[in-house]
């Protein structure tokens, strides 16, 4: 199993979560979004997308962190990162995807890096639409909390989940770039409980072999 990974990527950071989760430790090879590692031949050959994480397994490519996570749960059941409940499964997963698929795609690097170097916005209209996007979809996700079918320590019951998985890496993202996080009690105690978990806190950036020294 080989992990193609990167120590600031959101992406990366749920994958990593759910290893630990599994108890897995895959080779890691590391790929420098920030020299443009995903943009040479060798990765493209790879992932052609060009991103990480991407997973190799049993002679198989699998790119995109929610298929992955998918995959792991499957094939190493246990812990169960879903609910035995069908509607309990879909509740974690459209929560998750809350994270994975409506805030992340907007504030990930190509998008920003897009807003800077062809629309020509400065950092500060970057930021601005950095933390526009966190607010509506922590706003959306606080309530889903509130009104949750499972209360608990985490997001769905007494274990981490999926949601989890997904949650926390954006929580990092809104903490780097110091948005207000006052309006989100319930995902602050979550986020709090979930890092003193080791699975959560050894997958955090600054665990990560390529975590530069002086940022």
């Amino acid at each position: 199993m080989i992990l193609h990974d990167y120590f600031r990527s959101s992406a990366a950071f749920r994958v990593r979560i759910a290893l630990n989760l599994k108890g897995l430790a895959p080779e890691r090879r590391l790929v420098h979004l920030l020299k443009g590692d995903q943009q040479g031949d060798a990765y493209k050959a790879i992932n052609p997308q060009g991103l990480v994480p991407c997973l190799e397994v049993e002679g198989r490519v699998l790119p995109q962190s929610l298929a992955i996570i998918e995959y792991l749960d499957e094939t190493h059941p246990s812990p169960p990162l879903l609910p035995a409940a069908p509607a309990n499964r879909a509740w974690v997963r459209a929560f998750a995807q809350v994270a994975a698929c409506d805030i992340h795609p907007l504030n990930n690097l190509r998008v920003l890096n897009y807003l800077r170097d062809v629309l020509g916005q400065d950092e500060a209209a970057r930021n601005a639409w950095y933390a526009h996007w966190i607010r509506e979809g922590f706003v959306a996700m606080e309530a889903m909390l509130a009104a949750r079918p499972a209360p608990g320590e985490y997001c769905f019951g007494s274990a981490p989940t999926l949601a989890d998985v997904c949650l926390i890496p954006q929580v990092a993202n809104a903490q780097r770039f110091k948005c207000p996080l006052e309006d989100y009690p319930l995902i602050r105690a979550i986020h709090a409980r979930a890092m003193a978990l080791p699975a959560f806190d050894l997958a955090q950036p600054s665990k990560q072999p390529d975590f530069p020294k002086d940022p």
